[in-house]
């Protein structure tokens, strides 16, 4: 719990925030008896080129983009944010977007010594960054791990030169396998990002990325179903995709191949070596907290007796506008006591271990009877597995993952 100092007044010790919070409670208020950990999320918002299935709030970076101007943003959005996290220590930190990797080594050194002299952070925080192989420089990244990066995470998607010239990445194979080079040589710890079910792709293709990725033995491993998410190119103009059974055949090869190769598959789409999982996203499948900074960013913070969800300014130009005239947060809420079995569950059951029963009363603030009537319904249908202990998805749960999620929406 963090804990909070008395304040002298007249002579006298004040009541305590949480003591004068308890005297105007009102009906229906949180009892959180704990905070969760705490991670920061620094987005960056330009991309060389927009991917055809991306859905990021990302902007093609024509001309250049304005890094001082950015990383000034970013530095005024942290200090503005400050009080609502005051005594907190940031246990994980993830520079994503967009494509960081573009960030000069001087102004990536910038960023992480602006956070460092505002945030006190744990001893052995993961600090990730997200990097395309088309950005690759030995020398930069190298700047990139002096300066406190200490975990990549690569966006490979394929090493297959026809499938990504149909994602439109800017890389070709060769690029790709240079950057894991790179990536060896300065890294202890990276991740690769790979996506299947691309168009046009056979099992045979898309087992030839999965054993080219195991082949250059990555802690981590992502591997994602390409989707056509809404108002993206590909969901205006559909690929042709491989159909449910075939995607099904390749994400049965997946299983295969990498449970040969040692990795637990610990997440719908994440597959770690032992000890090896990513720290920042169990974070969020755990319902901790997270506060983001930068344009689009999302953030999800507790206090003792209501949890806030926010979202900042997307557009590049009006966020840093926004920062500058003290407002960057466009949309604020608190998830209401009825909202917050389903956004729980909706995290906790991606982990294919699930969680222990006590997690969902020390993050939500209610009791396990609470979503019941939900848990009964899954465990009736074999989706849901439980005892004193733990909850988790069965197999069947986890190929219907989302039937699953839906039982626990009000």
């Amino acid at each position: 719990m963090i804990p909070i100092k008395p304040v002298s007044s007249g002579g006298k010790t004040a009541s305590t925030p949480i003591e004068t919070a308890n005297a105007f409670l009102k009906p229906g208020a949180l009892h959180l008896t704990a905070l969760p950990p705490l991670s920061l999320y620094v987005h960056f918002p330009w991309c060389v080129r927009k991917c055809p299935y991306c859905d990021f709030n990302s902007h093609e970076a024509k001309g250049g983009f304005p890094e001082d101007d950015y990383l000034a943003a970013l530095r005024a959005d942290l200090e503005q944010a400050l009080p609502l996290i005051w005594g907190r220590k940031i246990y994980t930190i993830f520079i994503g977007g967009g494509t960081p990797s573009l960030m000069s080594a001087a102004g990536l050194d910038k960023l992480l010594a602006d956070i460092r002299t505002l945030l006190p952070l744990d001893g052995a925080a993961e600090i990730t960054m997200e990097a395309n192989p088309g950005t690759f420089e030995a020398d930069k990244f190298k700047s990139y791990r002096d300066s406190g990066v200490n975990r990549l995470s690569i966006g490979i998607q394929s090493f297959n030169a026809r499938h990504l010239q149909a994602l439109g990445r800017i890389h070709d194979d060769k690029e790709a396998r240079k950057a894991i080079d790179i990536a060896q040589a300065n890294f202890d710890n990276f991740n690769l990002d790979l996506m299947y079910a691309l168009p046009s792709q056979t099992l045979e293709e898309a087992r030839r990325d999965v054993t080219t990725a195991i082949g250059f033995a990555p802690p981590h491993l992502s591997l994602y179903h390409l989707t056509l998410e809404p108002n993206t190119y590909f969901a205006k103009y559909p690929p042709v995709v491989p159909d449910d059974d075939a995607s099904a055949e390749m994400q049965d090869m997946i299983q295969e191949l990498t449970g040969d190769a040692g990795y637990q598959h610990y997440e719908v789409s994440a597959y770690a070596q032992p000890n090896r999982q990513a720290r920042h996203n169990l974070n969020y499948w755990q319902f901790g907290d997270y506060l983001g900074i930068g344009a689009g960013a999302h953030s999800k913070i507790s206090f003792p007796h209501r949890i806030v969800r926010q979202m900042r300014y997307k557009q590049p130009k009006s966020y840093m506008e926004q920062v500058q005239a003290g407002r960057p947060v466009q949309e604020e809420f608190e998830v209401g006591r009825n909202e917050l079995g389903f956004e729980f569950m909706l995290n906790a059951l991606r982990l294919n271990n699930g969680f222990e029963t006590h997690l969902f009363a020390e993050r939500t603030g209610l009791t396990i009877n609470a979503i019941e009537k939900a848990l009964n319904a899954a465990e009736a249908k074999g989706l849901l597995y439980r005892d004193h202990k733990i909850i988790k998805p069965t197999e069947l749960g986890q190929r219907f993952l989302n039937d699953l999620q839906q039982l626990f929406l009000n």
